[in-house]
């Protein structure tokens, strides 16, 4: 019972321990990454979000790179698009160094 209850233990604080690493590398390092052209970056993420098929006939490699802040820090619950793009401004501006 003792070595059931040693390897949740273990095993609880392996996995704080990854989410930990995670939410670190989320924001200080893929975060600063958007820094470089914070408005083109924000302006797709508004096109994501709004039309059906944003990207159209260009190429998608943008879309994509701006698609990450969406799963990065996803968008509230019944969230407007304009609040959503203005926090991601914040955040990202907090993370610029």
């Amino acid at each position: 019972m003792l070595r059931i209850a040693g390897a949740f233990i273990f095993i609880g604080l392996l996995m704080f321990w990854v989410f930990n690493r995670a939410e670190w590398y989320s924001e200080d390092v893929l975060l600063p990454r958007f820094c470089d052209n914070t408005e083109r970056h924000l302006k797709l993420v508004k096109k994501i979000l709004s039309d059906k098929k944003p990207a159209g006939d260009e190429a998608r490699r943008p879309y994509i790179i701006a698609a990450k802040l969406i799963y990065i820090i996803p968008r509230n619950e019944s969230e407007p698009i304009q609040l959503y793009i203005e926090r991601l401004r914040k955040r990202i501006q907090n993370s610029c160094r």
